[in-house]
């Protein structure tokens, strides 16, 4: 974070040293603020001139101070963001009202594992009787009270069960305002279910037990705009084709020279890839494409990863800064571009099934366009030319079994998890490929073909859509 402070010299400290002392003595008389004068002007805003030799200590003090203010704001900024990211509408407290004669939370009440909360909102309501009483059961954790109130009789405090009684409503209900609960089985993320009930009435509701997200800080840079350089790291796999790959590399350097370049290789006797901000990590010889991006994704150390093809070539409409706005002022994990010409938007459904298992539904299309984002829409499958949350990649992973033919079986994997979108004004290129008959193709080129075009009847094929049965539990898949 940059902050700059600028100072004019008063006119008598600019004419000292030219100055004989007395003539100087009598201008600072007249001429220089006064410490009063120079504070007032600074608070009513009014153009003061400052003693040059007060300016850097005045400048260091009010850089320090802005410079807190920035990382603090910063950080309030991050966390805003970061919650409205992973919180949904299931996190809002919520209080029903006495349709029963019972007031309770419907929802948003959470405890940390192990930790102790006050029960908002417990209430009992418009019952005209001499004796009052509430139960209060509890599965996961113990009930207590955090004050006491007269005339309130308490039993069971400290267990899972306590019971609370009075004569006086009002005593009632001034006592349920300080009804804790203390989870005891722990459990990272998990729920209790309490049971809330009076004579002839009963309810039930839900307290959230888990730990609290926390946010992960990167360094981005001076917020003024995106650096892409700071927060984007492009990673690829490659295997035997080290001519399109190196392609690939100048025609990023044309645009971004300064973006970490992460490569993934499982060629057999690989070749090394040198320059400036490159990694080449060295696979065993053909480990497979899934296991490529784990390991690419995995060296990456910034907020943002885009996924690239060995065989892409960057253009000047492969505006990264376009598909870091859109994940920084959406809550989407991931949003693809175009490769050439193509978005390959998918929408994906199970269907439950019986026994036997359930059914895939994939479809070309899209769900609706984002708001604020007219080139962008939201959908469940996206083209291999996609940016993401380095984090949320992580989280749902490529399944290192796919070697060979994979795509789909990410999103599959995702779908639930993984908010995707797919923006149809950030694109970039195929290279042109080149049909040579067996004949004339070196042994990279046949070595590679063999691999990534295996025939219809192979393992690789068998694994495909054995695995994406099996994993997923399906009895049937549809297409169009």
């Amino acid at each position: 974070m940059g902050f700059s402070v600028g100072f004019l010299c008063s006119r008598s400290d600019r004419k000292q040293k030219e100055e004989s002392r007395e003539n100087k003595q009598q201008r600072s008389q007249n001429q220089e603020s006064s410490p009063r004068h120079l504070r007032q002007g600074l608070i009513d805003g009014r153009s003061t001139s400052i003693p040059c030799a007060v300016q850097p200590v005045l400048y260091n003090l009010l850089e320090i101070h802005f410079h807190n203010y920035l990382i603090g704001f910063y950080i309030v900024l991050v966390k805003k963001t970061f919650l409205i990211r992973s919180r949904t509408a299931a996190d809002t407290l919520m209080i029903a009202k006495a349709n029963s004669p019972l007031q309770y939370p419907t929802q948003g009440v959470e405890v940390r594992p192990r930790k102790t909360i006050i029960i908002p909102g417990l209430a009992l309501h418009d019952l005209s009787r001499d004796h009052y009483t509430i139960n209060i059961t509890a599965t996961l954790g113990t009930l207590n009270v955090e004050a006491e109130v007269e005339e309130v009789e308490i039993k069971g405090d400290g267990g899972m069960h306590m019971s609370l009684s009075s004569s006086l409503l009002l005593n009632l209900n001034r006592q349920l305002q300080f009804v804790t609960y203390t989870n005891t089985k722990y459990h990272p993320n998990t729920a209790d279910t309490v049971e809330f009930k009076t004579e002839g009435h009963q309810a039930a509701f839900t307290i959230k037990i888990r730990h609290g997200a926390t946010p992960k800080l990167y360094d981005t840079g001076p917020k003024e705009e995106y650096n892409v350089s700071k927060i984007v790291t492009i990673v690829t796999k490659t295997f035997l084709r080290y001519e399109k790959l190196q392609n690939l590399i100048d025609s990023i350097r044309k645009y971004y020279p300064t973006v970490m370049i992460v490569i993934a290789d499982d060629s057999d006797n690989p070749k090394t890839i040198s320059g400036p901000y490159i990694e080449q990590y060295i696979m065993p010889f053909g480990k497979g494409w899934f296991a490529g991006r784990n390991l690419a994704i995995s060296q990456a150390t910034t907020k943002y990863v885009l996924w690239v093809d060995d065989d892409f070539l960057f253009t000047a409409n492969t505006k990264l800064e376009k598909l870091v706005d859109v994940l920084e002022r959406t809550t989407l994990d991931l949003v693809g571009g175009v490769v050439g010409g193509g978005t390959f938007r998918q929408t994906i459904s199970i269907e439950p099934g019986e026994e036997d298992g359930d059914c895939l539904h994939i479809r070309r299309g899209f769900h609706h366009v984002i708001e604020e984002f007219p080139h962008c829409v939201v959908t469940d499958g996206v083209t291999n030319f996609f940016m993401a949350h380095t984090d949320k990649l992580r989280q749902v992973g490529f399944d290192p079994l796919l070697s060979r033919l994979a795509h789909i079986e990410f999103f599959i994997d995702g779908l639930g998890s993984l908010y995707v979108g797919s923006c149809d004004d950030v694109t970039i290129n195929h290279q042109p490929k080149v049909h040579q008959p067996p004949a004339k193709q070196t042994y990279n080129e046949n070595m590679y073909n063999k691999f990534r075009h295996p025939s219809t009847f192979s393992d690789s094929q068998n694994i495909k859509y054995g695995l994406m049965y099996f994993k997923n539990r399906l009895h049937c898949q549809t297409r169009n």
